[in-house]
């Protein structure tokens, strides 16, 4: 299990999103390994965050094209948790399981396929660097390379019984802004239009449009406006998530949304929406059906599924319609907090199960 050593390395280096320093450190390490097996780097430079990486083997026109995407950032500032540990079943630290554990995952299995063929083709390992923050910047890039490929996996931490990942809801964030008038709230209350009234009707048909059997929900978050208790509200700001598991809601939702930002429920009101999907819906589909039927000829394994609130990269991918399946780090918890940590024994389960697909792919006439 020399590859933990290699976990150590990247973990030990604190990676938080906005730690371009770090983050590059990272990707400088994982660039050596992943040349060592004659892999090529392309690098996406970015001044403000961390460079993203494609690394590109040779092609055969014969073979289907792969693509293994992860990220190399961190949820974790500098001094707040750093440092990997160990024990006998677990390893701890920032990114274990979301997601440098993964990445290793990956690089692992390139390397045991690079040791028996001597060579790798039509595999692709996408590496970002800004994935906790949204993937704001690389999803461009994302979505632009996309296309290239047959089949997408993606590094992401396993489910409890390894399952992997086909289905992940959409994500969108907006902004709407309340204007109304300030007036004295005891000399001139009637002269003023209050702001913050409007935004409780608003909160309340928001919130209505919410429907777990579907699992659709949407949070106003952050409610901020007024001056003070003397003074009628002339502005109020609120923040709004989507979050949805088809298109189909989605264009509901966004639908309703609009619908009731223009819409004055206290009269003089205007209102503002500004805001966009972060992440559109992995939706379940039947061609992630075939592809695990056959994933489970080639491992000779029982490959559970599961479906996720949470967003990752796998979303941009899957909007292009390509297949794409999630889930393929190891199993871990904690993931966004100080108690993150993976299972030792799934790594060794994952490499296993990469390696033996990746290796089915390199084969194919």
């Amino acid at each position: 299990m020399n590859y933990l050593n290699d976990l150590k390395k990247i973990i030990n280096i604190n990676s938080f999103t906005k730690n371009k320093e770090g983050v590059d450190k990272v990707g400088h390490i994982m660039s050596q390994w992943l040349k060592d097996i004659s892999f090529e780097e392309t690098i996406y430079k970015r001044k403000e965050i961390g460079n993203h990486q494609l690394f590109t083997s040779r092609r055969k026109n014969h073979l289907k094209n792969i693509l293994l995407l992860g990220h190399n950032d961190t949820v974790f500032p500098p001094n707040t948790f750093e440092g990997f540990t160990e024990d006998e079943t677990w390893v701890y630290g920032p990114g274990v399981c979301d997601m440098k554990g993964g990445n290793i995952v990956a690089l692992e299995s390139l390397r045991n396929i690079y040791k028996e063929n001597k060579e790798i083709s039509n595999i692709d390992f996408l590496l970002v660097s800004d994935e906790e923050s949204g993937s704001d910047d690389s999803k461009f890039v994302t979505l632009d390379i996309a296309k290239n490929y047959d089949y997408c996996f993606v590094f992401e931490a396993a489910g409890k019984n390894l399952e992997v990942v086909t289905g992940r809801k959409g994500v969108g964030t907006y902004t709407i802004n309340i204007e109304g008038i300030p007036a004295h709230a005891g000399t001139s209350y009637t002269k003023g239009v209050d702001a913050n009234l409007e935004a409780s009707y608003k909160l309340q048909k928001l919130s209505a449009l919410t429907n777990l059997e579907l699992g659709t929900t949407v949070n106003v978050g952050k409610i901020e406006g007024g001056i003070g208790a003397n003074t009628i509200s002339p502005k109020c700001e609120m923040i709004v998530e989507i979050r949805y598991t088809t298109n189909k809601e989605r264009d509901r939702l966004l639908s309703s949304l609009n619908e009731i930002v223009k819409t004055s429920y206290v009269k003089g009101t205007k209102s503002k929406l500004d805001g966009l999907i972060q992440r559109d819906v992995m939706e379940a589909n039947e061609n992630q059906n075939i592809l695990i039927t056959q994933l489970e000829k080639i491992t000779n394994t029982k490959i559970p599924t599961e479906k996720r609130g949470g967003v990752s990269d796998a979303n941009h991918v899957s909007s292009c319609g390509v297949t794409t399946l999630d889930g393929f780090g190891p199993f871990g918890d904690g993931d966004h907090t100080k108690k993150e940590r993976a299972l030792k024994e799934t790594f060794e389960k994952r490499i296993k199960m990469m390696t033996s697909i990746l290796n089915f792919f390199q084969k194919q006439n």
